[in-house]
């Protein structure tokens, strides 16, 4: 059980940081950014165009990059309609993630590449008993730090206050004067921030790199902020640790006849506990219906 709520732990630290990543946008704009997986995916392939260099080099380019294409997205893309439907908003980011997906093919290849990151955190150590991976401590430690400071952000630093204020009436607080271009950019940079690191570790568990390989963590952090409560930023962190609990737990206690269903029954967990709290399970109730 304690291996498993490890493991659980350290996959919940990386399903936060998607699913942060995800949430930041939308709390302030009403976007589900669906191509925050190609900004994971763009993270992951600066890992392998910076390769040969020092890690600690290599990582402040990668976050580098990302934000600077992050921001770009929202210059491009997303500024000029940034006042329309929720409709029209999540067009635009599939509309962006299959143009960056077609850029990357056109580019990098549709064959999957590999590259070694973080090689030396590949061993394991025994703490209580229980073996513990340093790629676990690494991602639990950085998730951990990132979230603090996030929070310590968000409530001390003047641009904080102004991203809390755009997060609870975004026409209200640019009429009160906050600056709305600043605010959105820098939510932008802070989300191309956690796509970064998220893409760091995630590549650094696999190995392995294709121009899809977004797709699926963006749907896990969509899933999270879902279940944890649309609108609060520390909601979608908590919804992250319940979906990887589900399944880590079902995955190492289901019985082996079972076992290939794990995500139908995780999925149907989720379901289940969206009929009684459609809100999510720290959603405030009238605020965002899912």
């Amino acid at each position: 059980m304690a291996q498993n709520l490890i493991n659980a732990l350290s996959l919940g630290s990386l399903y936060a940081l998607i699913a942060l990543g995800v949430a930041l946008l939308f709390s302030i704009m009403g976007l589900i950014n669906f191509a925050h997986g190609e900004l994971i995916m763009i993270g992951g392939y600066a890992l392998l165009w910076f390769a040969g260099l020092p890690f600690p080099v290599t990582a402040v380019l990668v976050v580098a990059v990302v934000i600077g294409c992050a921001l770009a997205m929202e210059r491009v893309a997303f500024r000029s309609v940034r006042g329309a439907t929720g409709e029209t908003l999540l067009m635009t980011s599939f509309a962006l993630s299959l143009f960056v997906q077609g850029g990357a093919l056109l580019f990098e290849g549709a064959d999957p590449k590999s590259v070694d990151v973080l090689g030396t955190l590949g061993a394991s150590v025994e703490v209580a008993g229980v073996s513990v991976g340093k790629l676990d401590i690494a991602i639990i430690g950085v998730t951990a730090a990132l979230l603090l400071g996030l929070a310590w952000f968000l409530r001390a630093t003047s641009l904080g206050v102004q991203m809390r204020a755009a997060a609870e009436d975004f026409g209200m607080a640019r009429a009160l004067g906050v600056r709305a271009n600043l605010v959105v950019a820098a939510a932008f940079g802070m989300s191309g921030a956690f796509a970064a690191i998220a893409a760091i570790f995630l590549v650094a568990s696999t190995g392995a790199l294709t121009p899809a390989m977004g797709l699926k963590p963006v749907l896990v952090g969509f899933v999270a902020i879902v279940l944890g409560g649309l609108g609060r930023l520390w909601a979608a962190a908590l919804g992250a640790y319940v979906l990887a609990l589900l399944s880590v737990m079902l995955q190492a206690y289901l019985p082996d006849g079972v076992a290939p269903y794990r995500d139908a029954l995780v999925y149907f967990g989720i379901v289940v506990i969206l009929m009684f709290r459609p809100h999510g399970i720290a959603g405030r109730p009238g605020a965002v219906r899912v």
